[in-house]
């Protein structure tokens, strides 16, 4: 695959709340095959859910099994291929342990926000560094009202913000995951 050493999570812990303390965000259902399939159509290495309660565990570990070994996996083989990509994860350390076991590197973290940060980059800057391959990278992409500024701040590179013309800014995570994917990974964006 193209872009194996690219890896993203949705990160519902830690993510904030619209007070800006630290919650654990809920996990969606729709989150799991809106994003699992553009990972898929743009040949990423995995997809990380970080979700560190256990009742929501069992409903993402449910949703795994059902995609990969139940009925789904036979109803709806191109939805398997993309579930293939889904890995469950307990905490963003884990992630990362996990893929620098599975790639020998340590990943750079990639955050996205509705802000900018002093390492914030272009779509057309982070590209170029994602196509030399030298680095194996983790995109996150948080939940609720997005990550805590501790956390992106902690990241190697942040990406602009998605802008529409206006000041509304309020994307979902499936919207704004597609939107990156397709700026990053399209061969149709050479040149954003």
């Amino acid at each position: 695959m193209k872009n194996n050493h690219v890896f993203i999570s949705v990160v519902h812990y830690p993510a904030v709340n619209k007070d800006k303390k630290w919650v654990v965000t809920s996990f969606t259902t729709l989150d799991f095959h809106d994003i699992a399939r553009p990972a898929r159509t743009y040949e990423l290495g995995g997809y990380y859910i970080v979700q560190p309660l256990e009742a929501q565990q069992f409903v993402i570990s449910e949703q795994i099994k059902y995609w990969l070994e139940g009925f789904g996996s036979s109803f709806n083989p191109r939805r398997a291929e993309a579930a293939k990509l889904v890995k469950l994860a307990s905490s963003l350390t884990e992630v990362i342990e996990k893929i620098e076991k599975d790639t020998g590197k340590k990943p750079k973290l990639i955050a996205t926000s509705a802000k900018k940060y002093p390492q914030t980059v272009s779509y057309s800057q982070m590209r170029k560094e994602i196509e030399k391959k030298e680095d194996v990278f983790l995109l996150l992409f948080g939940t609720g009202w997005g990550m805590p500024e501790e956390l992106v701040s902690s990241c190697d590179y942040v990406l602009e913000p998605i802008l529409g013309p206006g000041e509304y800014n309020h994307l979902s995570v499936r919207n704004a995951a597609a939107i990156i994917m397709d700026r990053l990974f399209s061969v149709n964006r050479e040149n954003i």
